[in-house]
């Protein structure tokens, strides 16, 4: 297998966006553990001669890219096996998520011998490639990076904030790819379980996911840049506490801090990974870089490259005034079942929503609630829930009462388009979306509500206007039950018809919201049964947005 005398490195960034399957990551690494492979001896193996090596064999070894240089040091030199044989690594640098894949898409001869991605999440998802984990390479705590002078803005810098509360400031959070970060799904989960768990906690983090995904929002590389410039208006990006020390040293600053929430911190945690040889002198070969990789020489040199070791010892130039501390923050353990669901909530998120939102204006919606009426309330949660949705999201509104055009209980105020579409007139569609949600309490008309009629049209066009890329979905807001006249359709016709009229090929599922109490949420339940979506009570109006908000979130 021998062809190379040295180390060779080389590089392959890419980030494939895969994100479905994520799911599956937590639960074995979080729950049972790894079962972690050790030789007995933590020594360093010893140097080859190498002009004494006559069986050369080659160990392919796959890193993450932020530990290639570590890597390539400790490996830098053939290693002695004994009888004229030696090995020699191999070292490639890799996104985690792209060696993810390749194990299950190439063939043996193809797949890295050893793997050091940046976290044991990674290991669970590798399913039946036969991983072993045999230890650790190195440590890195995740943190909140900012500038110094953002942090005392907000004050962290005297007292820390939780993860929650970090989340829930108005500054712009950069959340990580997802499909490729181990540090954005386990912050993410840090967060959840700081805000307690629960829906409340789901929909925090969800928001900021979505938020993450609106233009507005700052790329993990631009908030870094932001930081290390050193600007009071810095945004939050989280990342590994090594990361914050590359940054600095990259830009010559000391801008950069890492904020350290009080809870503590999960950490990215470099195990090193060994796949089975069949070979009897090609597993020796991959027994002896495994023992370079987590001899306890390893962690003065991993230090030294801004991680810390397998106990948790600083990086070189931690301290006061490098935006980096010298004591490791307390271990936070994440709840395996919680990150479990949050991850499949996450998931779901890759498939972009295409909402038809359909809203009562019938004059019932004057009752007042809160500082306004009904009417307001629907308004204020649909611009609420406009404003979270990406720009590759999509979206149309319609608004219905009795006879609102000629014999039709329904008006068109914005077709379904993506709500970064031009719109016509120099807006797009989240602009006109916007603008239409405005006018709602001056559209409210009298003569009953044509709940029944209003549903089947609404479903009827949402399939028409299909997007197979999609979750399609009819949102269905109403605070009445269906008081159409007798030439309208009624309940047992409207769910045959939407049963017989369902197409596997163009899913429409109907999401109802019943306003107050006297909408008739068991119309709106078997409704949503019959379309395979749901249907949500909302009796106090002023829990609206937050209502409309969880059935988007649970739209899939």
């Amino acid at each position: 297998m021998g062809r190379h005398a040295h180390t060779r490195a080389r590089s392959d960034r890419r980030r494939p966006a895969l994100l479905a399957g994520l799911a599956a990551i937590v639960a074995a690494v979080v729950v049972a553990g790894l079962v972690w492979w050790t030789s007995g001896d933590r020594s360093a193996p010893p140097a080859a001669d190498a002009a004494a090596c006559t069986d050369r064999r080659t160990v392919p070894v796959t890193v993450a890219p932020e530990l290639e240089q570590l890597a390539g040091q400790l490996l830098d030199q053939p290693l002695d096996l004994g009888g004229g044989a030696c090995a020699v690594a191999e070292v490639t640098a890799t996104e985690p998520l792209q060696t993810l894949a390749d194990l299950g898409a190439l063939g043996a001869d193809a797949q890295p011998e050893v793997w050091v991605p940046d976290s044991s999440l990674w290991a669970a998802r590798a399913g039946d490639s036969r991983l072993q984990a045999a230890g650790s390479m190195a440590t890195s705590p995740l943190v909140l990076a900012t500038s110094r002078a953002a942090a005392e803005q907000l004050g962290w810098t005297a007292t820390p904030p939780s993860w929650g509360e970090a989340l829930t400031t108005d500054r712009p959070l950069a959340v990580p790819d997802l499909a490729a970060s181990a540090e954005g799904v386990s912050v993410l989960a840090a967060v959840r379980q700081s805000l307690g768990g629960g829906d409340d906690a789901d929909n925090a983090v969800v928001e900021a996911v979505l938020a993450a995904g609106r233009g507005d929002v700052p790329t993990v590389a631009d908030a870094l840049a932001a930081g290390t410039a050193g600007g009071a208006d810095a945004p939050l990006v989280p990342v590994s506490e090594q990361e914050v020390l590359a940054a600095n040293q990259a830009a010559g600053s000391d801008a950069l801090v890492a904020v350290y929430p009080r809870e503590g911190s999960p950490s990215l945690d470099y195990p090193v990974l060994r796949l089975p040889v069949d070979d009897d002198l090609q597993r020796r070969a991959v027994d002896a870089v495994v023992q370079a990789l987590t001899a306890d020489t390893v962690g003065e040199q991993a230090r030294a490259a801004g991680f810390r070791d397998q106990q948790g010892g600083s990086p070189l130039g931690a301290g006061t005034g490098t935006g980096v501390q010298e004591a490791a923050p307390q271990p936070v353990e994440l709840d395996a079942a919680a990150v479990q669901a949050l991850l499949g909530r996450l998931s779901s998120l890759a498939t972009p929503s295409r909402l038809l939102t359909v809203m009562d204006v019938s004059t019932s919606m004057e009752a007042p609630a809160g500082d306004g009426t009904r009417a307001t309330l629907e308004r204020d949660a649909g611009k609420s829930a406009l404003s979270l949705l990406p720009d590759s999201h999509s979206g149309g509104v319609w608004a219905f009462a009795h006879r609102l055009d000629g014999d039709r209980d329904w008006v068109e105020l914005a077709p379904l388009r993506t709500f970064g579409a031009d719109a016509g007139d120099g807006k797009t569609q989240r602009q006109l979306i916007d603008e239409q949600f405005d006018t709602l309490p001056d559209r409210l008309s009298p003569g009953g509500t044509g709940l029944y009629d209003t549903t089947l049209a609404a479903v009827r066009a949402a399939r028409d206007a299909y997007d197979p890329n999609a979750v399609n979905t009819v949102v269905l807001i109403t605070d009445g039950e269906d008081d159409d006249d007798e030439a309208a359709i009624d309940l047992p016709a409207l769910l045959d018809t939407l049963r017989s009229e369902a197409d596997p090929a163009r899913p429409v599922k109907v999401v109802g919201i019943a306003l107050g109490p006297d909408a008739d949420l068991g119309a709106l339940q078997r409704i949503g049964d019959a379309t395979g979506g749901a249907a949500y009570p909302c009796l106090d109006p002023e829990d609206l947005q937050g209502v409309l908000f969880d059935a988007i979130r649970r739209r899939s």
